[in-house]
């Protein structure tokens, strides 16, 4: 078209232009740019051979892969020293710096060996080669390296990189310096993590298609707790493998983090600063609950065994992962106290309160493995949050110290006796019994606390344990969020967990967590977590910060004596030879179905009207149905036998129970279990319950509203 776009460039102006051109100056297209080009050209072919000026150019030119300089190509390439290279294979290399994108032999291989033929062509054409040797050379496979790019611990050096980029723009290091830079890289345990996930990952995929847990890739971070260092980053089990996104960090890519979470809220419940604060043995109800969420939706969480367990303490909530418990704990300490306790432990990918609800207890929100794992450090750490840090210090090529990483003063996060409470619940496994089993993959040969977590449809496992000098966090997963097969957290996370943390901790001796002043042991009633009365049948030793002691008694169980005629609470007028003597659990009523569905005698059960001997006398609870729930009636069904079921409880001073439905009488109940049903009928629908108290006053329970879609 008349108008000159490029020129060419010889040998020695390439030189010319990568070695001493800056990287702005080198990708000009102007006039100026090019005569610099010649200049400097120019004055090398008046300091230097062609033989050291053709040595620059291989040594520095880019060849693709990650690769720069014939030697790197070399290895790369075929996994040997440029010196071992066979004709067939100096032939592929020497043409890749023309496009070396595009001749790429692991992305192109076509392309790559029709550039190989230009060039053993050229080659006969200028007389270095015959036809029959040509011909010969082109015939020759070529066997590339299996595992192309000698690269330790992928994933740690492009977080290193990031951070020198960004150390270069804030002007603290110059781009065109050789720089000499300091890590807090552990080899050995680099090595070791890579090994074992790599070799569990390898496991699960040798299962036969029709068992398959669809288990595909893995994360792992190892850091020191109290210093922050991180010691090993593996962000997959393979960096190089395309199939499984291997190039994808999943140690610094968010997840849902699943019951991992649970620590961090329960930590909040028993700070002792908060104004009547759990203890570890504080008796939760792991009971059916409906909760409202902020936008009005109903939401019903279940446990992972989709049983109930009735009352629980702190310790076995939080060490057998229950969900319904853990939930209750977040509504105790409030959304926003969980969100600031995030940011200030690190964790910047949960950010507006408002953004979530009730369901953060169970991983509502999305964290990274290494975010995580460094939140936890804070618990190990006697709640002291040090952070994490990969940079010791960069110096240039002459050893001038230009970087150190700024060391600030660990930050008191947590009490130190709730860091070590719960360390001690994590580390127990009696707790995690009722969710786990004794002696499960959880357990290892030292002191060590351990959180596991499980995504809903199996997307994320998660294991994050540690001593005080070690901890070890596990993600396993898919990196394009496809669903496992069955695979928690206990069988996924933590067998590489264990294996790792025991590798690695091998030869040294156990380390228990130190255990801080201000803590004292206490006898207590097992069920309600309060000081021991005559009927408690079972007690336990519970730890308790100093000043959040029970002082209390045990109002769970009660001694009573009952009619055995009658079957109720004896009076005065029962001879003695029909008393009885039994123990009855006088629980909150939203507690009651599940101790009938146990056989477990109720209070409520024998006494009768006027006995007001209940903690809860007048209480009425419409159990079902949940609040503001949406259903729909299914035409291909009798509309008949399309019924919701109506369950109340009620306080054991509490008689005459009716039900109503928009104001119309549905049911009288007369003893428990009170239970009636209702036929589905399209529209908007009120509920509630009434019963008549000791005293003779009716007693209502709270309104349930709930919609109803027609055919």
């Amino acid at each position: 078209g008349g108008e000159t776009i490029a020129g060419g460039s010889t040998i020695t102006q390439q030189v010319a232009r990568n070695l001493l051109m800056d990287q702005e100056e080198r990708t000009e297209r102007t006039l100026r740019r090019k005569l610099r080009e010649a200049v400097l050209a120019w004055k090398m072919t008046r300091r230097l051979s062609k033989d050291e000026i053709l040595a620059l150019y291989l040594n520095q030119m880019n060849y693709g892969g990650m690769a720069y300089g014939v030697e790197a190509a070399s290895q790369t390439y075929f996994g040997k020293p440029a010196s071992e290279l066979l004709l067939p294979e100096c032939a592929l290399i020497v043409g890749l710096p023309q496009a070396p994108g595009a001749y790429n032999p692991f992305t192109n291989p076509e392309l790559a060996k029709e550039r190989q033929r230009i060039v053993l062509g050229l080659m006969q054409k200028h007389g270095y080669l015959t036809e029959d040797e040509r011909l010969r050379a082109e015939a020759i496979p070529l066997s590339f390296n299996p595992e192309p790019y000698p690269i330790e611990a992928p994933h740690f050096v492009w977080l290193i990189k990031d951070q020198i980029d960004q150390l270069t723009s804030e002007g603290v290091l110059n781009s065109r310096q050789s720089l000499v830079v300091r890590t807090t890289l552990d080899l050995d345990v680099q090595h070791l993590s890579e090994s074992v996930l790599k070799r569990r990952i390898a496991d699960f995929k040798k299962e036969e298609a029709a068992i398959s847990h669809n288990v595909n890739n893995a994360a792992l971070v190892a850091i020191d707790p109290r210093s922050g260092e991180i010691l090993a980053l593996v962000g997959s089990a393979d960096y190089f493998d395309a199939s499984i996104d291997g190039a994808l960090d999943m140690a610094t890519s968010p997840r849902q983090t699943g019951s991992a979470f649970k620590p961090f809220i329960y930590a909040l419940a028993l700070d002792p600063a908060r104004p009547d604060a759990w203890t570890a043995a504080t008796s939760i109800l792991d009971v059916s609950t409906t909760f409202i969420t902020h936008d009005g939706t109903p939401y019903t969480p279940v446990n992972y065994d989709s049983r109930e367990h009735g009352p629980v303490s702190v310790r076995e909530s939080l060490g057998s992962s229950l969900n319904i418990p853990a939930v209750k704990t977040l509504q105790e300490v409030g959304i926003e106290e969980v969100i600031d306790l995030a940011g200030r432990l690190g964790i910047t990918s949960l950010s507006d309160p408002q953004q979530y609800d009730l369901s953060l207890a169970l991983g509502g929100g999305q964290i990274s493995l290494l975010q995580l794992s460094t939140a936890y450090t804070a618990l190990a750490n006697n709640g002291y949050f040090a952070g994490n840090y990969s940079i010791l210090e960069i110096q240039d090529a002459d050893g001038n110290l230009l970087y150190t990483q700024e060391r600030h003063p660990p930050l008191q996060i947590f009490d130190p006796r709730v860091a070590w409470l719960i360390s001690d619940i994590l580390s127990d496994d009696s707790a995690r019994t009722t969710g786990f089993g004794p002696n499960s993959t959880l357990k290892v040969d030292r002191t060590a606390a351990v959180k596991t977590g499980t995504t809903t449809n199996f997307h994320d496992n998660w294991t994050i344990g540690y001593t005080p000098d070690l901890l070890v966090g596990v993600w396993v997963g898919n990196s394009g969020h496809e669903a496992m097969h069955n695979v928690t957290g206990l069988t996924g996370a933590a067998p590489i967990w264990h294996e790792v943390l025991r590798g690695l901790l091998q030869g040294r001796p156990d380390h228990p967590f130190e255990r801080p002043d201000g803590l004292t042991q206490v006898e207590v009633c097992d069920l309600s977590g309060l000081l021991p009365a005559s009927a408690c049948p079972h007690t336990r030793t519970e730890w308790f910060i100093l000043g959040t002691e029970p002082t209390q008694t045990d109002n769970f169980h009660r001694q009573v004596w009952i009619d055995l005629l009658t079957n109720s609470l004896a009076d005065d007028a029962t001879p003695s030879e029909r008393r009885k003597s039994i123990t009855v659990l006088d629980l909150p009523v939203e507690a009651q179905s599940w101790a009938r569905e146990q056989g477990l005698p109720l209070l409520t059960d024998f006494v009768q009207a006027g006995n007001n001997v209940s903690q809860q006398p007048d209480q009425l609870i419409l159990l079902s149905p949940p609040p503001n729930t949406t259903y729909r009636i299914d035409p291909n069904f009798d509309p008949a036998s399309q019924q919701l079921e109506i369950k109340v409880a009620a306080g054991a001073g509490i008689s005459q129970i009716t039900v109503w439905v928009d104001g119309n009488l549905l049911a009288t109940l007369s003893s428990p279990p009170y239970q009636a049903w209702w036929i589905l009928s399209a529209g908007k629908h009120q509920f509630w319950a009434q019963g008549v108290n000791a005293n003779g006053e009716t007693v209502k329970s709270d309104v349930v509203t709930i919609t109803v879609l027609g055919e």
